[in-house]
């Protein structure tokens, strides 16, 4: 579990005043999971949805399903609509999104272990492109501590 990360993202979001949310798909919550882990996180942490399936992206998110077929579910163009839709749809200063292939299997013809990880603020969007190696569990659990690492570092930036 990265909570050395979770610690150092709860302090820079209390200190600076921002509200965060989450988009999981490929990482079931597990972000979520180590974000609430640190108390005091009801301070910034607004909202966590995994959005699992195609559908529930579309539903919920509202993302358009020429994304999809056009890019695929699993690509960069999903990631950053994931974010961006989260941040509007709770009104937090700060959303981040994953989806990718935890495996066994290709899907939509990309290989076990690609991740995209995206991260919406006011200003910009930022995405992350990451291939991961080991079993489905290793992968989910690396996806999440790069998303975590990857926030905590675009915070900082700002």
């Amino acid at each position: 579990m990265n909570l050395q990360t979770a610690r150092r993202i709860n302090r820079m979001f209390r200190e600076k005043k921002l509200t965060l949310s989450v988009a999981e798909s490929c990482t079931g919550g597990l972000i979520s999971h180590y974000l609430t882990a640190i108390p005091g996180a009801s301070s910034f942490f607004v909202a966590g949805m995994v959005t699992y399936s195609a559908a529930a992206k579309k539903s919920i998110l509202g993302i358009r399903q020429r994304v999809f077929t056009t890019y695929g579910i699993v690509s960069r163009e999903t990631a950053l609509q994931m974010a961006e839709k989260t941040r509007l749809l709770t009104g937090t200063d700060v959303a981040v999104s994953t989806t990718g292939n935890l495996g066994p299997e290709l899907l939509e013809g990309k290989s076990k272990g690609l991740i995209y990880i995206a991260i919406s603020t006011r200003k910009e969007t930022v995405t992350l492109t990451c291939r991961f190696k080991g079993t489905r569990g290793r992968i989910k659990e690396k996806a999440a501590s790069a998303a975590l690492e990857f926030l905590a570092g675009t915070i900082s930036d700002e």
